[in-house]
């Protein structure tokens, strides 16, 4: 910004403020001199917070995290200055950009661990425990922590980092060390201002500060990451982020970046979370155990809830539900909307997985689910998660009989036939239609060949008769919602038909 923009940006509200003098004093001939100053004085006076005392207080309990590995010998990188790569891999915590890494150091140094990158953490117990994020740690074969009063120690990594939720517990043997506070993330506002201490890029003990932009923001299953715009950079990961309170509300993450480098915005992880799973990784199993029932999930559109009467957007659409598994168990069905878990609402479906996960593995709980326009309540015992398996291909072969193509069917550009016993089965489904051929506004709804038709709005259709019958009721002035099952994955769909 220029001076001259700055001048004339100062200006205008002195400017306004003449005006308004002008104005009370021309009241203050009637009234008397009272009048301006009390105009004056109920101006609110605001300014950016000092941060002075928070640093003071949480400082000296945050530290840098250096991770060492193996050097292993390699061949010199093509055109790669050693001097240059080293300050990338000292400073950035990364090599050189472009330019192979060179990972074996020099002459008779081979075997000495070498500097692979750097982060931030904070001392959560006096004895010496350590919160950091998951990938500051990754891979490292040595962890040193260093204190701000330049005390070093080395560390030990407790349990298996979370790479769920990117959280690690670090130890280091020490008695009586400076502890931050946990605060209450509940209690966190949007506009909020909070800081940051941490070493981007390696420089230690950087304060930086800004405000919370958002809440609960959606970038992964199991966290509902606060968004602020707080200076994060590489070497940030693991640090606190700090309320006015001087407590910690989150450990900063990761950020939306095109260059690598801070952009404005940034995400903590929210310490109840990091809290949770950093009491399980010092627990005796030293890992992370989260529940699963064994479905594929979607978001409810706005269209769909209201078209199969709803009201709003809520919920997660179960796609599919894996063979064998507690929901199959407990009578869930693809296309089902779950509604509530254990009595808490689901208001969006990335809510469900949280809300699974955080369960301890053999509890029974009780799922509220939209079936057809009614709810039904289902009781599933929550398993452990395990590796994603992939999905089972539906291989019956199609119907060879020839397709039906009603006029009702016709005007929507859908031809459907009847499904074979083998098909049912391949699909655990009681019934439904086979879309033959989807143009005009079905395949503009997403329709395709293969397609089974289980539902028209909240109602069931068993075969092609069913079908015809529920269409011809249908209303043909509003998009058309019909459960769609394609595979093992179902899903709705709105036809809407051409204007008559």
């Amino acid at each position: 910004m220029s001076r001259f923009t700055e001048v004339n940006m100062l200006a205008t509200p002195w400017i306004l403020r003449s005006r308004a003098w002008c104005g009370a004093l021309a009241v203050a001939c009637a009234v008397g001199l009272a009048a301006p100053v009390a105009i004056a004085q109920s101006a609110p006076q605001r300014g950016v917070p000092d941060f002075t005392e928070l640093v003071e207080q949480v400082g000296p309990a945050v530290v840098n995290i250096r991770t060492l590995e193996r050097a292993r010998v390699a061949p010199q990188a093509p055109g790669g200055d050693e001097e240059m790569q080293e300050f990338f891999r000292r400073f950035f915590g990364q090599p050189l950009p472009g330019v192979p890494r060179q990972q074996g150091p020099r002459g008779p140094q081979s075997d000495e661990p070498q500097p692979r990158g750097v982060g931030s953490g904070f001392i959560i117990t006096a004895d010496g425990f350590v919160l950091t994020n998951a990938h500051v740690v990754e891979g490292a074969e040595q962890v040193l922590v260093t204190l701000p009063d330049k005390r070093e120690f080395r560390a030990r990594v407790v349990g298996t980092p979370d790479k769920r939720t990117d959280v690690a517990v670090l130890k280091i043997e020490a008695t009586g060390l400076p502890t931050v506070r946990i605060g209450d993330v509940n209690r966190l506002k949007v506009g909020e201002w909070v800081m940051a201490i941490g070493s981007p890029f390696g420089l230690e003990n950087t304060v930086t500060a800004g405000i919370v932009s958002a809440k609960q923001r959606d970038t992964g299953d199991y966290l509902p990451f606060i968004q602020t715009d707080v200076a994060i950079n590489p070497g940030n990961s693991g640090g606190p982020l700090i309320n006015l309170r001087g407590e910690v509300v989150g450990i900063n993450s990761q950020i939306y970046s095109r260059s690598g480098g801070f952009m404005g915005i940034s995400f903590a992880i929210p310490i109840d979370e990091a809290i949770r799973v950093a009491d399980q990784l010092r627990g005796p199993t030293g890992r992370v155990s989260r529940g699963r029932i064994g479905v594929s999930i979607d978001q409810v559109t706005k269209d769909v809830a209201e078209s199969i009467g709803l009201g709003r957007p809520q919920g997660a659409l179960v796609r599919s539900v894996e063979a064998g598994s507690p929901a199959e168990k407990a009578g869930v069905e693809a296309g089902d909307i779950i509604l509530r878990f254990e009595g808490k609402a689901i208001e969006r479906a990335t809510d469900l997985p949280r809300m699974v996960g955080n369960t301890k593995p053999g509890t029974r709980a009780s799922l509220i689910v939209l079936r057809r326009g009614s709810q039904k309540e289902l009781s599933v015992t929550v398993a452990e998660i395990e590796p994603e398996r992939p999905a089972r291909r539906t291989s019956a072969a199609p119907d060879p009989r020839p397709p039906a193509a009603s006029p009702a069917a016709q005007s929507l550009g859908l031809a459907v036939a009847e499904l074979s016993e083998a098909q049912k089965n391949e699909l655990k489904i009681k019934g439904g239609v086979r879309v033959e051929s989807a143009a005009e506004a079905a395949a503009r709804a997403g329709l395709r060949e293969g397609d089974v038709i289980v539902a028209i709005g909240n109602t069931e259709v068993a075969n092609v008769r069913e079908f015809e019958a529920v269409l011809a009721r249908a209303d043909r002035s509003k998009p058309l919602p019909v459960l769609v099952r394609r595979g093992e994955s179902a899903t709705y769909a709105l036809i809407r038909p051409a204007a008559r």
